[in-house]
C-alpha cells in the first residue's frame, strides 16, 4: 500500500535537560505561561503545560511537522485528552504580538519527571496529515483533479481549505484512487497538475491554501527583511544572518507523447524548451511517454508544466534569518547591502526551519529569555512553484477479473468500439450497473479494419483486466474466466477433449449457436449449430468429401414436419453416381427442361406407372427398336394421325379381331398383291387380276393374333430395394441463459 510522502523535520524524540530551567527545586510554585516568548493554547487548559522549546519544518507542497517540548505539574496526562486534538503554541515578535502556529497533535510521548514535574513531547501536524492515516481503493469519473480533492476533503469532514486558482482544469474520464492513503492519492493529483499548497496559521486554526500562479502566494509580514552589514546586532531583531544564492543546471527541454485509440493517426507529441538562459542546454532533454493525456492540447498543457517544475530548481536561495514571521507561500523583499545583486528582489519561501527555546524560569516571577532562529529556502517571487512528482503513482503489477455489467434489464450492454463496463472486486461503492467504471476496450485475437475476431463479454461475465503501463487507470479486458456461477456448458472432466465455441441467444437465452469439436478416439467430431438460419457463402469453388455416407434431412417435427429444399444452379450440374441412385418421392415430381432431354440407359429401362400415362411431343417422334415391340393395352386401342400412316412388316403383317374388322377408306381402299388389284372406291368396285375366281373352292390364309410380350415391373423402393432413411444431426442442447 502506498504510503504518504511527508517531508518533516527532525523525528527522534529526545528530551534535553537544560541547566537553568528550574530557579529553585521547591515545585510548589505554579506553572505561568503570562509574560512569556513561547506559549501554547491546548484543550487541557491554562497553564497545564508549558511550552520551553520547539522545532519543525514546514515547505511548499509538504506537511509540516513540529515537535513542541513541554513542561507540566500533572505527570499522568492521558493520550486521549489531547492526542488527535488542536492544538495552538506562538512565539511573540519583536512587538509583542504573537506568531501563531496551529495543527493537531498526532503523538504525544511522556518523558522523566523531576521534582514532581513531567516532561513532556507532542508532535504537532496539519489537518491534512490525517489523509495518511486511511486509504481507499475507489473509482472517480467525469470529475476534475480539483473536484476530487475537494470530495475527499468534505467525506472527511475538512473545511478549512480555500482554492486560488486561474487554470481551468480538464475532467477525467476515469480516475483510480488504489491501495493508497488519501494524502497519497490527492499529492500526486495535485503534483499532476501544478498545484502547490501551504498553510496559514492562525489562533485557533490553519487553512490549506491551493495555488496554481504567482498571485497565490501571501505576504510575510516582515515583508522587507534586512541584511545588515554588522553582525552584532541584538539578537531579537528580525533580520537575515545569512544568504546563500544558488544557480543549477537544469534540462533545456521536455517532450513526451501518448496515444489515442480514437484518433489513432493523429501524433499527439508535446514539448517544450525552457525559458532558463543557459548555454547549451538546448541540447539536453527529458523525453517520457507515456504522457497520459489523449488530446494533443492537453499533451502542452502537461508538457509546460513538467518544465516549470525542472525550472523550479534552477534559481534558489538558502538562508537563515531571526524573521519569526517566514512561513511557506510568503513573500518578502531584501535589503542591505550584504544581499549584492539581490538587493530589493522580491522571493517566496519554500521551506522554512523553525528553532525556539526558553531556557530560563518558567514560574511565576521568574525571568525570561529566549532564542530563536530559522533557516530558509526560497525562489523568486516571479517562478510558478511548481511540486516536484514525488508522490508514488499506485501499479498494479499483474491482472486482476472483474465482472461485467450494465443496465438492468439488459444481457449485453457495449458501445460502437466493443468496449465494456466492469465491477472490480475490490471497489465498494461500485453498484454493479453502467456506471460502476469507464468504457474499457477488449482485446481480441485480431482486430482489423472492418475485419476480426469479436466476442463481446456479456453482463456477469467474469474477465480478466490488465493495466496498460500497469496503470490503474488505464484497464484493459484480455480474457475471461469460468466460475461456479458460470459454469462451463459441458461437464468436466467428463468432456475434456470438447473444445467449442458456443454463443447464447440475447435476450433469453433460451437458444444458442455453437462450433464444436470433439477429440475423443474414436468419436472425432465437427460439430455445428444454428439457432436459427445458417448461410454459407463461397465466392468461387466449393469442394466438400465425405469418405462414408452423408445424410441431408430438409424440415423438423417443429415446423410439421414440412421444410423445403431449393437449388438455383447458373451453370451446368454435373451428378456421377459409382453405384445406384435410387430417388423417392412422396407426392407428386415435376420436371420442366427449357431445351433438350438426353438420357441413356446402357441396360434396361422399365417404368411402373400406377395410373395413366401421357406423352405430348410438340415435334417429331423417333423410335428405334433393335428387338421386338410389345403393346399390351387392356382395353381399347385409338390411334390417329393427322396425316399418313404407313405400316410395312418385312414378312407378315396379320390384323385379327375377335368379332369384327372393319376398314374404311374415305376415298379408295385398296388391296393389291403382285400385279392384281381390288379398288373400292366411290363408284364402284374394281377387280383385276390375272385370273379371277368366285366361288372357287381353296382357303383363306388365318391371321395369328397378337401375342405381345408383358412388361417386367420396375423395382419399387421400400421393397426390391432398400431406402436408406436419412440420419439426425447432433441435436444435442445445453445452452442455458447466461444471467
Amino acid at each position: 500500500m502506498q504510503g504518504p510522502a511527508v517531508a518533516a523535520g527532525p523525528c527522534v524524540s529526545i528530551f534535553i535537560h537544560r541547566p537553568g530551567t528550574r530557579t529553585s527545586g521547591n515545585s510548589s510554585m505554579a506553572l505561568l505561561q503570562e509574560n512569556r516568548v513561547l506559549g501554547v493554547d491546548t484543550p487541557l487548559g491554562d497553564d497545564v503545560l508549558l511550552l520551553t522549546a520547539f522545532h519543525g519544518t514546514e515547505n511548499v507542497s509538504r506537511l509540516f511537522r513540529y515537535e513542541l517540548d513541554l513542561i507540566s505539574d500533572d505527570d499522568s496526562i492521558a493520550a486521549n485528552d489531547i492526542v488527535g486534538q488542536n492544538v495552538t503554541f506562538s512565539v511573540k515578535l519583536t512587538d509583542d504580538s504573537p506568531r501563531f502556529f496551529n495543527g493537531f497533535v498526532s503523538e504525544l510521548v511522556a518523558g522523566d519527571t523531576e521534582d514532581g514535574r513531567r516532561n513532556y513531547r507532542a508532535t504537532v501536524v496539519p489537518w491534512l496529515w490525517f489523509l495518511s492515516q486511511t486509504a481507499d481503493c475507489r473509482i472517480f469519473q467525469k470529475k476534475t483533479a480539483v473536484e476530487i480533492i475537494e470530495e475527499i476533503f468534505k467525506d472527511l469532514g475538512f473545511s478549512d481549505y480555500e482554492f486560488q486558482t486561474k487554470e481551468q482544469y480538464a475532467q477525467r474520464d476515469y480516475c483510480v484512487q488504489y491501495r493508497e492513503t488519501d494524502f497519497n492519492f490527492v499529492s500526486r493529483l495535485m503534483e499532476d497538475e501544478g498545484l502547490f499548497y501551504y498553510f496559514r496559521h492562525e489562533e485557533g486554526k490553519h487553512t490549506l491554501v491551493l495555488g496554481d500562479h504567482t498571485g497565490a502566494y501571501t505576504d510575510c509580514k516582515e515583508n522587507e527583511v534586512d541584511f545588515p552589514s554588522s553582525r552584532g546586532q541584538d539578537a531579537v531583531t528580525d533580520h537575515i544572518k545569512s544568504w546563500s544564492h544558488r544557480f543549477g543546471f537544469v534540462s533545456g527541454k521536455w517532450a513526451h507523447t501518448d496515444y489515442n485509440f480514437e484518433t489513432p493517426s493523429t501524433s499527439l507529441a508535446s514539448n517544450s524548451n525552457s525559458v532558463v538562459n543557459l548555454s547549451g542546454i538546448d541540447k539536453y532533454e527529458i523525453y517520457d511517454y507515456p504522457g497520459e493525456y489523449g488530446q494533443k492540447s492537453d499533451g502542452d498543457k502537461n508538457i509546460k508544466l513538467r518544465m516549470e517544475e525542472e525550472e523550479v530548481d534552477h534559481d534558489t536561495v538558502n538562508g537563515t534569518s531571526l524573521c519569526k514571521t517566514f512561513t511557506p507561500g510568503g513573500k518578502f523583499k531584501i535589503t542591505g547591502e550584504r544581499a549584492g545583486g539581490d538587493k530589493d528582489g522580491s522571493f517566496v519561501i519554500t521551506s522554512v526551519q523553525h528553532i525556539a527555546t526558553e531556557t530560563l524560569s518558567y514560574e511565576s516571577g521568574g525571568s525570561v529569555a529566549q532564542d530563536y532562529s530559522n533557516s530558509f529556502t526560497c525562489i523568486p517571487d516571479t517562478v510558478v512553484f511548481r511540486p516536484a512528482r514525488v508522490s508514488p503513482e499506485p501499479m498494479i503489477s499483474g491482472v486482476q477479473t472483474a465482472v461485467v455489467v450494465g443496465p438492468s434489464g439488459e444481457e449485453i450492454y457495449t458501445d460502437e468500439y466493443g468496449r465494456v463496463k466492469v465491477q472490480f472486486h475490490w471497489d465498494r461503492e461500485g453498484q454493479r450497473n453502467e456506471s460502476s467504471s469507464c468504457w474499457i476496450r477488449v482485446a481480441h485475437s485480431s482486430a482489423g479494419k472492418k475485419w476480426g475476431f469479436m466476442s463481446i463479454p456479456r453482463i456477469g461475465q467474469e474477465v480478466v483486466v490488465d493495466f496498460l503501463e500497469g496503470d490503474p487507470d488505464r484497464p484493459l479486458v484480455v480474457g475471461s474466466v469460468y466460475n461456479a456461477e458460470q459454469m462451463p456448458p459441458y461437464e468436466l472432466p467428463a468432456n475434456q477433449t470438447r473444445s467449442y465455441i458456443k454463443t447464447n441467444s440475447s435476450k433469453g437465452g433460451d437458444g444458442f449457436n455453437e462450433i464444436r469439436i470433439e477429440d475423443k478416439k474414436d468419436s472425432e467430431q465437427i460439430f455445428f449449430h444454428a439457432e436459427r438460419n445458417m448461410d454459407v457463402r463461397v465466392k468461387n469453388d466449393s469442394k466438400e468429401r465425405v469418405g462414408a455416407n452423408r445424410h441431408l434431412i430438409v424440415g423438423s417435427d417443429s415446423n410439421g414436419g414440412e421444410g423445403d429444399q431449393v437449388e438455383l444452379v447458373h451453370g451446368n450440374k454435373h451428378l456421377n453416381i459409382k453405384n445406384d441412385h435410387v430417388e423417392k418421392i412422396d407426392k407428386n415430381m415435376y420436371l420442366t427442361v427449357a431445351e433438350n432431354e438426353e438420357v441413356v440407359v446402357n441396360g434396361d429401362l422399365i417404368e411402373t406407372v400406377g395410373g395413366n400415362a401421357h406423352l405430348d411431343i410438340g415435334g417429331n417422334q423417333a423410335e428405334s427398336v433393335g428387338g421386338d415391340v410389345s403393346l399390351n393395352v387392356g382395353g381399347g386401342l385409338d390411334q390417329k394421325v393427322g396425316a399418313n400412316a404407313a405400316l410395312e412388316a418385312g414378312q407378315a403383317v396379320h390384323i385379327k379381331g375377335g368379332m369384327n374388322v372393319v376398314i374404311e377408306a374415305g376415298l379408295q381402299l385398296t388391296l393389291k398383291v403382285g400385279g392384281n388389284f381390288v379398288s373400292i372406291g366411290p363408284t364402284g368396285v374394281n377387280i383385276q387380276g390375272t385370273m379371277v375366281m368366285i366361288n372357287s373352292g381353296g382357303a383363306a390364309g388365318s391371321g395369328s393374333g397378337a401375342n405381345p410380350s408383358s412388361p417386367s415391373s420396375a423395382t419399387e423402393v421400400d421393397s426390391g430395394v432398400t431406402l436408406i432413411e436419412a440420419e439426425e444431426a447432433d441435436d444435442s442442447k445445453t445452452g442455458n441463459k447466461s444471467c
